[in-house]
């Protein structure tokens, strides 16, 4: 961590496991990072702000205030202190509406933490869910593309999808594949039969590919394609022999697990081009690649640079 920057205000996103810090100056750009693994799950609320002046203390100013805007899990009800979720529909460049300001010993920091978003059963089909971080990144999304309208896609333990229409949450939902993929390689009896996750491998793009397609097109056979993978193992002699045998059985797993993803958006899908994707660079190929085996456009925005433009466009709305 840099210690001779003199920020404008600090940007935070943070998380379960972790916060990202960056000291900012007045034009949106980042002087300085720091890291640290202390997120959501280990703190308790008073322990926040101790938290963050061990992460950003370095770049604060002997007298006067300096902004903190932090976006993600500080916000939840377990956190720092709740932010309430906004009911979507929700403008993106009117997060900073539902902004709280959590308790504060340091009369150096003036913090904000930002809400989520969430959304209700309705007549029209809409179910229960929420997000909280995801929001930020799609305002980022909205700050590079202003009056955004489309649909995109957040992977990740429990990837979101949303449907934006002129630079506003309509409608989203939320997909347990991460998680449900780790559960199914480390805890089922897939274990025996799994390997390494490698899609640069010989023969698991084509593996990857072809699991899509086929969950994508029969999601009812879900259940069974999943213990056909177990049966493969110990029946199909035309599989690799060796460690080539587990990763070829685990890229079939990731497609089986992407395409009853994609089986659930398939309507969005048909209407709405090219999906962007919102994350890391290895995950966001991984669905790029997916989509495209199903004849779909995506375009890709790292997450990194998307939360810091989100947590900017909230800052900018605050000075406003």
């Amino acid at each position: 961590m840099g210690t001779d920057v003199s920020p404008a205000w600090i940007a935070v996103d943070w998380g379960s496991s972790n916060l990202r810090a960056w000291a900012m100056d007045e034009s949106g750009e980042a002087l300085a990072r720091a890291d640290s693994e202390r997120g959501m799950l280990s703190l308790t609320p008073a322990e926040y702000e101790p938290t963050l002046l061990e992460a950003i203390g370095a770049w604060l100013p002997r007298t006067g205030k300096l902004p903190v805007l932090v976006c993600g899990m500080a916000g939840a009800r377990q956190g720092w202190r709740e932010a309430a979720y906004l009911p979507v529909p929700t403008r993106l460049d009117g997060l900073a509406r539902g902004a709280v300001r959590p308790p504060l010993n340091d009369p150096r920091l003036e913090v904000r933490l930002l809400p989520g978003l969430c959304q209700r059963r309705d007549a029209d089909g809409r179910t229960f869910d929420v997000m909280r971080g995801e929001e930020t990144q799609l305002a980022g999304l909205v700050a590079r593309e202003s009056g955004f309208s489309g649909l995109a896609c957040l992977p990740g333990t429990h990837a979101k999808w949303a449907r934006l229409e002129a630079g506003a949450v309509t409608r989203f939902e939320t997909f347990l594949s991460g998680e449900l993929y780790r559960l199914l390689a480390s805890q089922s009896v897939l274990r025996h039969s799994l390997g390494e996750d490698d899609l640069d491998a010989p023969g698991c793009r084509e593996a990857f590919v072809a699991a899509v397609r086929e969950a994508e097109a029969a999601p009812e056979a879900f259940s069974a394609r999943l213990f056909g993978l177990r049966a493969q193992d110990l029946l199909d002699d035309t599989l690799p022999t060796g460690d080539a045998r587990g990763t070829h059985l685990m890229a079939r797993l990731s497609g089986l697990v992407i395409g009853l993803e994609l089986a659930g958006v398939r309507e969005a899908l048909a209407t709405l081009q090219p999906v962007t994707l919102i994350g890391s660079e290895a995950l966001c190929a991984r669905y790029a690649l997916a989509l495209q085996a199903l004849g779909h456009a995506a375009q890709r925005l790292d997450g990194s640079a998307a939360v810091l433009a989100g947590l900017e466009l909230a800052h900018a709305s605050l000075s406003d």
